[in-house]
């Protein structure tokens, strides 16, 4: 009889190793940010389309329920611990399953280490992608940072995985002559 333990451990390794390298790049690109550019500030990377700004969101996506930071570092909180439980649930043996959470810890841990710290209080946003419209308007997308894009990655993957294994061919019924 073989042991799967080895196994289990080496998927829940590759998906700390992930979720932690996510967590060091997003903290570290708030940091530079934190340093660099001061809150409200924009530096055109690319005009009409790319800037890096700085802006504090209290609040979730899009800026949602602002000034709940509080209650949404508990619900980030929460969703860690569920996401911990039910992680068999999202096919860890497979590499694709085990990025896709990998991104999501990261992610998570990333915005909810911003909301917990004293000094910030808030979830560092920097990366704003817009169109310059003719009249001078922008229309744009909000801003979002290193973890953001995770996070939405793994979900994104979480879909493409549960959609790939609903939609696999399933072997036929078995038929006697």
């Amino acid at each position: 009889m073989t042991d799967v333990r080895p196994i289990l451990e080496k998927s829940l390794r590759r998906i700390l190793v992930l979720a932690l390298f996510v967590f060091v790049l997003d903290q570290w690109t708030k940091w530079l940010v934190l340093r660099r550019l001061p809150a409200g500030e924009e530096i055109p990377v690319i005009p009409g389309f790319f800037n890096l700004v700085h802006r504090d969101n209290t609040g979730a996506a899009w800026s949602l329920f602002t000034g709940n930071n509080a209650l949404l570092a508990l619900i980030a909180g929460i969703a860690l611990v569920a996401l911990f439980f039910a992680r068999r649930h999202f096919k860890v043996h497979t590499i694709p399953g085990q990025i896709a959470l990998g991104l999501i810890y990261g992610g998570i841990l990333g915005n909810l280490t911003d909301r917990l710290l004293p000094g910030r209080q808030a979830v560092v946003d920097f990366l704003y992608f817009y169109l310059q419209q003719r009249d001078g308007r922008e229309l744009g997308f909000p801003a979002f940072n290193v973890a953001d894009s995770a996070i939405c990655t793994g979900v994104a993957l979480v879909f493409l995985i549960t959609w790939k294994s609903e939609t696999s061919p399933h072997s036929p019924p078995q038929t006697t002559a």
